[in-house]
């Protein structure tokens, strides 16, 4: 193994939950801008490739939400959905409007997290 991934791998099993959530956000959201430069630049088997590593991102948050915690993952699970529904329907129309929708609020959830990640360790759900 190189020396650069094993520091990646290292950093990555050293993190808390939500460091990891909100890294999980940070490559969602580069994967999207990622889609968008590919669309415009009509290289759409990239696109593509960019937009299944989002949905999958998405697709992991979804099934690793705890149902038991109530009305936060419930919202979150709506959420998720209607982000793979618009990323699945953004890659099959090649249509940059529709991500360009979703990266605001994947920002926003993003920056939710980030908050979170700042309460004292009790204070949140994600630990």
């Amino acid at each position: 193994m190189n020396p650069y991934s094993a520091y990646k791998r290292q950093s990555v099993s050293t993190m808390t939950n939500i460091e990891i959530v909100v890294k999980g956000y940070d490559e969602c959201e580069r994967q999207l801008n990622r889609a968008v430069s590919f669309i415009k630049s009509k290289e759409y088997v990239e696109a593509h490739n960019s937009l299944d590593k989002a949905a999958e991102l998405i697709t992991a948050f979804q099934t690793c939400l705890d149902m038991s915690v109530g009305e936060v993952s419930e919202n979150l699970n709506s959420l998720y959905s209607y982000f793979f529904k618009q990323i699945i329907k953004a890659d099959m129309k090649k249509d940059v409007a529709i991500i360009e929708e979703l990266l605001p609020l994947i920002s926003d959830l993003k920056d939710a997290f980030v908050q979170i990640s700042l309460l004292p360790k009790g204070q949140h759900y994600v630990s």
